[in-house]
């Protein structure tokens, strides 16, 4: 099976009693459809993951494959730092219909890079769904070496990679040592034209959900040929893409979702609020992008 090229994390909605808000995630995932996103990263570390239960997984699973299954890739987040466990929540996701899975490197442990291996080995041996390593060592702790990776593309069901290290030696040192066949996805969204310029095969988004036509056109534009015109666009959409990232993820990106009138809702604990400054200043950069006619924060956007 091959996956689009422009892929994109989504955020899960709440409702006020902390209940997920299926029709807030319906009305995001649309609009980042309209825009030409091709996949969504369900139930990843951008859905706060680590507060989703195995039954609400499901279920989110089952609702986006039936929403927009028919439009877009639909690949739910499996991984933890505990690989039986992640292996028992692969198998279930399988069995809701997702199309593939994305597998983040297990935190807090820091296990050796043989055991990164293995536990990647024993999850992909798990099911038959295309897998996607996902390296992200600053929230993680620890980093797939791009010789692990390499031994793990020997596995026939381990597809990509989605690569969030923000280091471009290290997404070229990758290109260097994969085979082409395995796909590399950078996951930052402020390195996009850069990683396309090195070879990437494409963008795993988090900002996608807030600029998704923008996103769309800045890297078509890229791969046309109009190097000059895409690098502009990087540096005009430069702003929304840095302040995505003013607080953990997603904080600020539901923040920008509510400003947007998504109604998205908050963030489970022990994830909180963004202080009033920081919510001004995101409302800010929306403004003077012209994505939101107010620089005005409701007061239940920030902690008091």
């Amino acid at each position: 099976m091959e996956f689009g090229k422009y892929l994109s994390v989504i955020v899960t909605p709440f409702n006020s009693d902390n209940t997920v808000n299926y029709e807030a995630l319906k009305k995001v995932a649309q609009n980042m459809i309209d825009g030409g996103v091709e996949g969504f990263i369900v139930a990843a570390t951008g859905g706060e993951s680590a507060t989703l239960d195995l039954d609400e997984r499901i279920e989110l699973t089952k609702f986006m494959k039936k929403e927009f299954g028919s439009k877009a890739q639909i690949v739910v987040g499996t991984g933890n730092n505990n690989t039986a466990a992640s292996i028992k929540t692969t198998k279930a996701i399988e069995e809701a219909g997702a199309d593939a899975v994305l597998l983040v490197a297990p935190y807090y442990n820091k296990p050796s890079q043989e055991g990164l291996y293995q536990h990647y080995k024993a999850i992909a041996e798990s099911t038959s769904l295309p897998v996607f390593l996902y390296n992200v060592p600053g929230r993680a702790g620890v980093k797939i070496a791009p010789s692990t990776v390499a031994r793990l593309a020997e596995i026939p069901n381990i597809y990509g990679m989605k690569d969030a290290s923000g280091d471009m030696d290290n997404l070229t040192t990758l290109l260097r040592t994969v085979p082409e066949s395995f796909r590399i996805y950078t996951g930052d969204d402020n390195l996009a034209v850069p990683a396309l310029s090195i070879g990437v095969y494409g963008l795993i988004s988090v900002a996608a959900q807030v600029v998704p036509g923008q996103l769309a056109e800045m890297m078509d534009t890229f791969r046309a040929g109009k190097i000059k015109e895409a690098a502009e666009m990087h540096r005009n959409l430069f702003p929304v893409l840095d302040v995505l990232f003013i607080a953990s993820n997603p904080i600020p990106t539901k923040i920008a979702l509510n400003l947007m009138g998504y109604n998205v809702g908050g963030v489970r604990l022990p994830l909180t609020m963004p202080t009033k400054g920081q919510a001004e200043t995101i409302a800010e950069v929306l403004f003077d992008a012209g994505l939101i006619a107010t620089k005005e924060v409701p007061d239940n956007l920030y902690s008091k």
